[in-house]
């Protein structure tokens, strides 16, 4: 006969919120074992007991066999003497120690609660908060932790009989499922008109029948507030984008059902896996000629951005619309998504027709993430909900706390402590006061969660980025200011698990310089330390600055005054079209006065694009560019010559590159042929110019990170030439190669050279 033995055990990761208390308790008691499991601030606690053999069983089950949603960072077991007591029991929550337990993203609704929701018999039939240990909110509602209910935004919802029965019975889906509720004792779903008054009626039959007379609501989601309209209705997604000032950037669509996103765009095995995971993001897919989508939803653009239903009360309003509805971020243009309940009339009720609200408070602001494939693998555009905050795995510890205070655009934040990395929710464009508090209180609120006080802080080199400011602003600690392009590919070092040295590619809008200018066409050696530019896109004024950025034509006026020597051709339709300020324009960008010089390769396909007449302004950031990469011909393989020149660092002539467009198009070749052979040189330049690179350090395997590198034309073109050269190519599949991705980047680059620092006094 076995002997009994007793066991204590910690489970780290995330494993709050995630059903793994009443997971161990069926496990345990199905092996007849004895004992307890409860929360705490490192994670799950337990003990056992029982025979040896049950013992390890157990113990074998809970390492290869895990709840669903949990991730089990690591199990920590070891004997302790018997007790004899008879029972399994979960205990209540400890607390007292060091935090370090992690919180559970929000899940989408599981197929057990569809189920309950669509049975007429069930008594949560129709109810648009229905829940479990297997879904529903985490990360949005919760205030800290151990995750417990008090700790929650449902705190102030007791819990009815018959909820509290599933929730202390642990044969039941929704034992110790903290947000567990039912009609009777949970968030209530209201309809109000835009000045806040109560609709009478069935709130989502009302909020059905305005959708359906071409009307927009405002819905309170997960994370904050969307607007939705019929995607199909031309007024109405035209009066969306009137009111919200939003006046070309593509809208997501919210489809019903997989067959839906089907008949409107192309969706293979892959792209099936992201839309339907439990993170449920939008998904960039590929449309369908003919896809019944109003025109103004993504004005001439190849993609549309999908996503199915993941909250109860959007499978309800779908299930009853039976049609795709546009939903997109409720706010108006440039400011953070509403979230809170007492802002949404105020901001929202100039856009929404009627809001389609609830009284669960959300106590963190978080916005749809958005993905695209590439060669099967997910390349993040914007991760936030349903993604954070769940912890990146450092392939190396951090000797001390680090916040990494992210850029300016797309901006986030990151704290990362011994082995992990948490990076914030999307937070915006940092250009404001409302992003800036949404900042500043989002780094509190980590740092509550999750116990962790900086005391390395690294920020960007530009003094007026407010993230910079902020990082100033800090006492009592060290500060590390990283070089922007050097963050973007430590970004990817540590998306990869990779230290480096290898040869980095970095292709974005723009970047401060440690020379002063503005960087963003890089060919770079960098570690996880240091970087030493090897290269970079021959510079150009930017004439106007910020005003370049808003107007391409600039750009294109810029390069074209360098490429032909003041000697611009006259009849390009880029000078005539802009001839009235074209050679105020170009004296700025002689002068230097307002024209700071640029290497940015974000620029360069501005300029391009204004050349061949895709686009002279923009409304909203890199809409020149993705307008050049949708307008190219995806067939062509031909591409522009342009020779590197000079060594250490090695130019990239742009000059070269804009008279080949300039003499095809006065030639009359198609501007899509144009988009496409300008792709194929710059996949080319960088291609030779990382074979100049390896040429010098033997270095083989490259990473590439920037803005830039999102064009999945551009990026695929480019991979593929490095490939054929031998090298090995790293990609971004965790954190966005774009600014989301930078305070990664920082946090990575300042606790190398933590380590670097010790090591040396050690």
């Amino acid at each position: 006969m076995s002997r009994r033995v007793r066991a204590a055990v910690l489970v780290e990761g995330i494993v709050q919120g995630v059903g793994f208390r009443p997971f161990v308790y069926g496990l345990a008691t199905g092996l007849g074992l004895d004992g307890l499991v409860g929360n705490d601030e490192r994670g799950v606690f337990i003990e056992v007991e029982g025979a040896d053999d049950g013992v390890e069983e157990f113990l074998a089950t809970l390492r290869t066999s895990p709840p669903p949603l949990a991730r089990v960072e690591r199990i920590s077991a070891g004997r302790i003497p018997t007790t004899g007591e008879a029972g399994f029991v979960i205990a209540d929550s400890a607390t007292g120690g060091r935090r370090s337990a992690f919180v559970s993203p929000d899940v989408a609704t599981c197929a057990d609660c569809l189920r309950e929701m669509g049975d007429p018999a069930d008594r949560r039939s129709g109810y648009a908060f229905t829940n479990c240990t297997n879904c529903g909110p985490r990360f949005t509602i919760v205030r800290g932790v151990p995750y417990d209910r008090p700790n929650t935004t449902m705190a102030a919802f007791a819990m009815c009989a018959d909820c509290a029965r599933e929730y202390h019975d642990p044969a039941d889906r929704r034992f110790h499922a903290q947000p567990v509720c039912c009609p009777a004792c949970g968030p209530r779903l209201r309809l109000l008109d835009r000045n806040g008054e109560e609709i009478a009626g069935d709130p989502l039959e009302g909020a059905t029948r305005l959708l359906g007379d071409g009307g927009i609501v405002a819905v309170k989601g997960l994370g904050g507030y969307h607007l939705a309209a019929l995607a199909a209705s031309t007024p109405a997604v035209t009066e969306l984008r009137e009111r919200k000032h939003r006046e070309e950037r593509p809208f997501a669509v919210m489809v019903p059902d997989l067959a839906a996103a089907r008949r409107l765009c192309e969706v293979d095995e892959a792209e099936e896996h992201l839309l339907t995971s439990r993170a449920r993001p939008i998904v960039l897919l590929r449309r369908r000629p003919g896809a019944i989508v109003a025109p103004p939803v993504a004005p001439g653009n190849r993609w549309l951005g999908l996503m199915l239903p993941y909250t109860p009360l959007h499978h309800l309003l779908l299930r009853r619309l039976a049609t795709p509805i546009v939903l997109t971020s409720g706010n108006v243009s440039d400011e953070p998504i509403v979230y809170v309940d007492e802002d949404a009339i105020p901001r929202l009720g100039g856009i929404a027709d009627a809001f389609l609200t609830h009284d669960r408070p959300i106590h963190t602001r978080t916005d749809d993430s958005v993905l695209r494939l590439f060669r099967g693998q997910a390349l993040p555009i914007r991760r936030s909900r349903g993604y954070v905050p769940h912890p990146l795995a450092l392939a190396w510890p951090c000797p001390r706390t680090v916040l990494g205070c992210g850029a300016e655009l797309k901006h986030t934040f990151c704290l990362a402590r011994d082995g992990h990395a948490f990076v914030s929710h999307h937070i915006g464009d940092l250009e404001n006061y409302e992003t800036l508090r949404s900042f500043t209180e989002g780094v509190e609120h980590f740092r509550r969660l999750f116990d962790l006080t900086p005391e390395v802080v690294a920020h960007d080199l530009h003094p007026e980025y407010l993230s910079t400011k902020y990082a100033l602003a800090q006492d009592g600690v060290t500060l590390v200011g990283v070089q922007h392009h050097h963050a973007h590919l430590a970004s990817c070092l540590a998306d990869n698990g990779v230290e480096g040295p290898v040869i980095g590619v970095a292709f974005d809008g723009l970047g401060y310089g440690e020379d002063a200018t503005l960087w963003g066409g890089e060919f770079m050696v960098a570690d996880l330390s240091d970087f030493r530019r090897a290269g970079h896109l021959a510079t150009a004024p930017m004439p106007g600055g910020v005003a370049a950025i808003k107007e391409p034509w600039r750009m294109a006026a810029a390069h074209l005054e360098a490429a032909y020597d003041g000697d611009v051709p006259a009849d390009l339709d880029v000078v005539r079209r802009n001839a009235a300020r074209w050679e105020a324009v170009v004296a700025l960008a002689r002068s230097g006065v307002s024209a700071p010089l640029t290497s940015s390769m974000g620029r360069l396909f501005d300029a391009v694009a204004a050349i061949v007449g895709v686009r002279d302004a923009i409304t909203y950031e890199g809409q020149a560019a993705i307008e050049l990469e949708q307008r190219s011909d995806l067939e062509e393989r031909g591409a522009y010559t342009c020779r590197l020149v000079g060594e250490d660092p090695f130019l990239v002539p742009a000059a070269e590159l804009i008279r080949a467009v300039v003499e095809d198009l006065r030639a009359g070749t198609d501007p899509a042929l144009i988009a496409a052979r300008f792709h194929n040189a710059v996949a080319r330049v960088v291609a030779d110019g990382c074979a100049r690179v390896r040429e010098v350090t033997g270095l083989t395997t490259v990473a590439v990170s920037g803005g830039v590198f999102q064009n999945v034309l551009l990026l695929g073109r480019a991979v593929d030439l490095l490939e054929e050269r031998g090298f090995r190519v790293l990609t971004h599949h965790r954190v966005p190669p774009n600014d989301g991705g930078i305070s990664l980047g920082q946090a990575a680059v300042a606790a190398a050279r933590d380590r670097l620092s010790r090591a040396s006094l050690g």
